[in-house]
């Protein structure tokens, strides 16, 4: 199922197969679609320059260097209130999780929690983050389907508000950790309800043959609540957990998940006497990275998951259970751009006639990834200048050693883009730094806030002592 390692637009001449459309005109293809940049993105009229936050970029890219990711703190404080908004209902309670997978730094941790949200974590690593933030260990949730024994008792020894159970062995782990430390912890048993998102399939994460969660079809999803509730002294099962996927644009697999899960409740409710209060539908809600991706809001989603859950409870007249989300991707993703320089441009003549132009700048997929591991797709934008010369197809492509280092498959840009021009790709606020890497020993890049004119680092640049610190050659 994999694709051509240059993605899936790898066709003939100027204008591949699946290619994006060729833009009206140069002003079109430099304008900045307002559902993919940062809420405060614009571009000088004069200069040609993109400003984020009061900032212009080429002022940032002289300071810090590039790569950089430049943040919008107007923008992902703005949407984490835009979901406890949604959310907040009281005929049907929510409270909603930030999947710190997506992104996360300490100051990034205060930002969640001064705006209302929790925290959800999956490893020991984003746990000492959270805690080292002085986030409340009881607005943390951990996921992680292979959690260590220090990473739990790490967790139980903190205070941890939630521990999702991922495995029979984990049930025993939690309760023999919770005994030793006399406390009672409180757990959710994920279930994988058999529902596959409209997504690609490495991260469509709720059908059978996957890795998290009990299986509800064969049973040991009812098994595993068995097992906890076995367990009162040690273990308090508050609910249960699903997540089905990511980058999704319709509530239709929620529906079918929510249904199963709430047929759950209701069978726990009739075979154990015990009525869960809780049920964390997880996360997944897709952002806008091209003009042919429509997402729904976050009020349209927040509207369509209380109803479908309130239905279904009518139905098996059980009471509405508490609910929680865990957006990640849809509060801090359209937050950021990466802004590259320039190293190289080199037109290429095709077999098939016509010319592709690579675009090479100095980053790649040691700061995103996701295009070479999803085939993901980004638009990016000349953001240095202004520039009125005809259109190229163009591939924007890294400086890493693989033919696969491919930043954007295909875009149009002015083709005079030359050597030291900034470039500035939307929407790379999650999972591009969170999965960065020091492939081929690069430095991984900073992160950078920006609000009202002022800069603010998150995460600083790396130097090459930390790159050789723990080398003990």
């Amino acid at each position: 199922m994999r694709a051509h390692p240059a993605g899936p637009r790898h066709g003939d001449g100027n204008h591949p197969v699946g290619a994006p459309s060729r833009p009206n005109d140069v002003a079109a293809a430099l304008a900045l679609d307002s559902a993919i940049w940062p809420k405060t993105a614009q571009r000088d009229l004069k200069s040609g320059a993109i400003h984020v936050g009061d900032c212009d970029v080429r002022d940032i890219a002289s300071e810090f260097g590039t790569p950089v990711f430049v943040m919008d703190e107007v923008d992902v404080r703005g949407r984490m209130r835009d979901y406890q908004v949604a959310f907040d209902d009281p005929a049907a309670p929510a409270s909603v999780y930030y999947a710190a997978k997506a992104f996360l730094s300490t100051k990034f941790a205060r930002w969640v929690t001064e705006e209302g949200l929790r925290i959800d974590v999956c490893t020991g690593g984003e746990l000492a983050c959270a805690l080292r933030a002085g986030v409340d260990p009881s607005d943390l949730l951990m996921h992680g389907n292979n959690k260590s024994e220090d990473e739990l008792a790490t967790a139980l020894n903190a205070g941890v508000g939630y521990i999702v159970l991922d495995s029979f062995e984990e049930i025993a782990r939690v309760a023999f950790i919770a005994r030793e430390l006399g406390i009672r912890q409180r757990v959710l048993i994920r279930v994988t309800v058999g529902v596959e998102a409209h997504t690609h399939e490495f991260i469509a994460t709720a059908h059978e043959d996957q890795k998290f969660g009990f299986s509800l079809a064969t049973g040991d999803a009812a098994e595993a609540v068995a097992r906890v509730l076995a367990l009162p002294d040690q273990l308090d099962l508050a609910g249960l957990h699903s997540h089905i996927g990511s980058q999704i644009f319709v509530e239709s697999g929620f529906e079918i998940a929510a249904e199963r899960l709430v047929k759950l409740l209701a069978a726990i409710r009739d075979e154990h006497g015990v009525q869960l209060p809780l049920l964390n539908l997880g996360g997944g809600l897709g952002i806008k990275y091209v003009s042919a991706d429509e997402p729904p809001t976050v009020n349209e989603m927040a509207v369509a998951l209380r109803d479908m859950v309130t239905r279904k409870c009518a139905g098996l007249d059980l009471a509405i259970p508490h609910l929680a989300f865990e957006p990640g991707r849809a509060l801090v993703g359209p937050s950021t751009i990466t802004v590259y320089t320039v190293g190289t441009v080199k037109p290429i003549a095709l077999d098939t006639g016509g010319v592709r132009t690579y675009v090479s700048v100095d980053g790649g997929m040691s700061d995103n990834i996701r295009t070479a591991l999803y085939d993901a797709e980004y638009t990016v934008t000349l953001a240095s200048r202004v520039s009125d010369a005809p259109l190229a197809l163009c591939r924007v492509v890294g400086k890493h050693c693989e033919s696969g280092d491919i930043v954007v498959s295909d875009a149009w840009l002015p083709s005079d883009i030359t050597a030291g021009d900034l470039v500035a790709v939307a929407a790379t606020g999650a999972y591009n730094r969170s999965m960065a890497s020091n492939y081929n020993l690069v430095l991984r890049p900073p992160v950078i806030a920006v609000r009202d004119g002022q800069v603010d680092t998150l995460i600083r640049r790396e130097t090459y002592d930390d790159l050789f610190a723990t080398d003990e050659g």
